[in-house]
């Protein structure tokens, strides 16, 4: 289960009475802070710590903060952080400048203690509904693990890490049994049990925090196995194949509601000249091939087959 995450919020101020100021109102909040005193540290702590909200003055030395905002919006890693203007400029042009650049508010000083803890809990607040949103549109609703969409992006980030580093990336599609079958002698409420008896049994099933699962659709999960090469991948679902087969599905008669699966398992070392589209395709395959043959085993993609 995952802990609740906790707030940060960075400052970027050159003075150094306005950071113990605003650190002390933000401390207050219970967030954590993060401090910077010109724009470059401020763009470094930023990509680094990625805080949820960012205080930022606009009268610095060497970079102002209306510099640093356009950095920040010109980094994927950093946009989508609100920014929060501090400035004693009173100009509306001003305050007209930093909001077409990006910013989410403007903050005037002399500032009162209040109004900025209002403001940081408003981002605060938006920032975490959005989280919530994002996570639950990432989440199965039934089986309580990463969805198909969830999979995709993390097959995207480990596809490149896989083509820098120039290691061996494995993918696991696995299929329940004649799940129609199931579904039709024992009901759709006990195959959803089944659902999520196999979505427990293959997270169950890992032994390190970068292997992931996610329910492929319907009867189908999908597995991706980072740095794993054939070998090591068809052990892991062997023993998924094997854990799924004698796992206790919870039913009135646990012995006639027992399910097997059968799993396709594709290998590569991903180049610029490999698809990823072809690689699940041949893991496709792998599993039609296990189903052609008996169900309930392990095949692998062979590129002569």
């Amino acid at each position: 289960m995952n802990e609740t995450k906790r707030n940060s919020v960075l400052i970027v101020d050159d003075d150094r009475s306005n950071i113990i100021t605003l650190t002390h109102i933000i401390v207050s909040l219970d967030y954590t802070v993060h401090v910077a005193k010109n724009g470059r540290d401020a763009v470094e702590t930023a990509m680094k710590c990625r805080p949820d909200v960012i205080i930022l003055d606009i009268i610095m030395p060497d970079m102002d903060g209306y510099e640093v905002l356009a950095l920040l919006k010109g980094e994927e890693q950093t946009r989508a952080i609100p920014v929060v203007f501090i400035s004693g400029l009173g100009k509306t042009e001003d305050e007209e400048k930093g909001l077409l650049l990006g910013a989410s508010d403007y903050i005037s000083k002399p500032f009162s203690p209040t109004v900025v803890k209002l403001r940081i809990q408003n981002q605060i607040q938006i920032i975490n509904q959005m989280d919530m949103i994002r996570n639950l549109s990432m989440i199965d609703s039934l089986t309580g693990i990463p969805n198909r969409r969830n999979f995709d992006y993390r097959l995207t980030l480990e596809w490149n890490h896989a083509i820098r580093n120039k290691t061996p990336l494995s993918i696991l599609l696995i299929d329940l049994d004649r799940f129609k079958v199931y579904n039709d002698t024992y009901g759709h409420l006990q195959g959803d049990i089944a659902l999520k008896t196999t979505a427990e049994v293959i997270t169950g099933s890992f032994k390190r925090s970068i292997d992931f699962a996610a329910r492929w659709g319907g009867e189908e999960f999908a597995v991706l196995l980072p740095n794993t090469d054939s070998e090591s991948a068809h052990e892991i679902a062997e023993l998924i194949r094997e854990n799924i087969e004698f796992a206790c599905v919870p039913c009135t008669d646990c012995a006639a509601a027992k399910i097997t699966t059968s799993i396709g398992l594709n290998t590569v070392i991903p180049t610029l000249n490999h698809s990823v589209d072809n690689f699940i395709k041949e893991a496709d395959e792998a599993l039609y091939s296990a189903k052609k043959t008996g169900k309930n085993k392990v095949c692998k993609y062979n590129q002569h087959q």
